[in-house]
């Protein structure tokens, strides 16, 4: 394990893969925190400040058309201009400084989240022509824990940026973080084709990335089994409240101290998913996280301080396993011509459950007992596992 970890650090495309998104994901979750306080502080309301998560996760919705973009251009131009253009958009951000013109940072969270889709399916294309593809599964593995690791000091940075010199500083340090992580993206080393001049519209060629994913056997399960249980994650998230307040009799703010411990636990998963798919295979390996992210979810249920840490530890362990599986055979089964579309329909199909859980499960919470909600929740991913693992390799 540790030796194809080194490899991959030593591989020169892969080593500034990885730094760039280190740069740019310490900017871009500054941000999204602060985006929510900005707007909190400026006008008092608690339902502008949770719209600003919402307009960053709707251009997921038509991601798949948006990874269009990916397949017709070459995807380093696309993935340098994409960062610079991040950095320009958010220079507007700089004016912001009361509520009648909340609306440019709404307008600019819309832009930010529909250039992160095209950003992701321009990364995983290019990722996988310009990493070995036997060390594609070590790759996703370090990229998850560079960026749970920077989740873990982004958002305190960022808090304490906005307490002392505002919001415009905030956008200001991820525009910065864009332009390095352009310059970082620049510097790879990989030929491109430029792709050839499409023959049918944008929309049939949307349903080619969509189609090949549902006719394909070994990607249609773990696909699947990504969006249910990032529905079951959304479900758990809305509940956490519930776990700290009722069940453990702690302050909302103990629900910071269980999200560091599971993104520790997301950094560890992250190290060593390479040596264990190798080991496992793809769907073995995200059935068994599923299963572990299961349990963990319906033993939260217990009142008690230590198992409530241990489960987050183990939530942070699973929860990953089934996405960097997918992406890993996403990248490995699919043509280079479709990679941007497959992509960003799989992050849809993925990702987009997670909001769709949150939300549903804000509500019953209300009417539900945790006590009753969790184990609930653990059944279901435990069968999502059992039915992943039984469609054998």
């Amino acid at each position: 394990m540790t030796w194809t970890v080194g490899q991959v650090l030593r591989d020169r495309n892969a080593g500034l893969y990885l730094v760039g998104a280190v740069v740019s994901g310490f900017g871009s979750s500054a941000m999204w925190l602060t985006a929510g306080v900005w707007v909190k502080e400026l006008t008092g309301s608690d339902s502008l400040a949770a719209l600003c998560t919402f307009a960053l996760w709707a251009p997921t919705l038509v991601g798949p058309l948006l990874g269009a973009l990916a397949d017709r251009a070459r995807r380093r131009p696309l993935l340098v201009g994409t960062n610079l253009g991040l950095g320009a958009l958010l220079l507007p951000l700089l004016t912001v400084d009361s509520p009648d013109r909340l609306w440019l940072l709404f307008a600019v969270l819309v832009v930010y989240g529909a250039a992160g889709v095209v950003h992701d399916a321009a990364e995983a294309a290019l990722v996988a022509a310009a990493v070995d593809r036997d060390l594609l599964g070590d790759f996703n593995g370090l990229r998850t824990t560079a960026n749970e690791g920077v989740k873990l000091v982004a958002p305190l940075a960022g808090a304490g940026l906005f307490a002392v010199y505002g919001g415009p500083a905030v956008a200001l340090l991820d525009a910065v973080t864009f332009a390095l992580a352009a310059g970082l993206y620049a510097l790879l080393r990989v030929r491109e084709t430029r792709p050839a001049r499409p023959t049918t519209g944008w929309w049939a060629q949307t349903a080619e990335g969509a189609r090949y994913l549902c006719r394909h056997a070994r990607l249609r399960p773990l696909v699947v089994a990504g969006g249910v249980t990032m529905l079951l994650a959304g479900f758990n998230g809305a509940a956490i409240f519930a776990v700290a307040d009722e069940g453990l009799g702690h302050s909302p703010a103990y629900v910071g101290l269980l999200y560091a411990v599971q993104g520790v636990g997301s950094v560890i998963i992250g190290l060593a998913s390479g040596a264990l798919m190798r080991r496992l295979g793809e769907r073995r390996f995200a059935a068994a996280g599923i299963a572990l992210f299961a349990a963990a979810v319906a033993l939260r249920a217990l009142p008690y301080d230590a198992v409530a840490l241990a489960s987050s530890a183990a939530i942070g362990l699973g929860l990953p396993c089934v996405l960097i599986a997918a992406l890993t055979a996403v990248q490995r089964e699919t043509p280079d011509t479709l990679l941007g579309r497959a992509t960003a329909t799989a992050n849809t199909l993925v990702f987009t459950p997670n909001a769709v859980g949150l939300a549903l499960g804000a509500g019953l919470i209300a009417i539900l007992d945790h006590l009753v909600l969790l184990p609930v929740l653990g059944t279901a991913g435990a069968v999502t596992a059992t039915v992943l693992l039984r469609r054998g390799d």
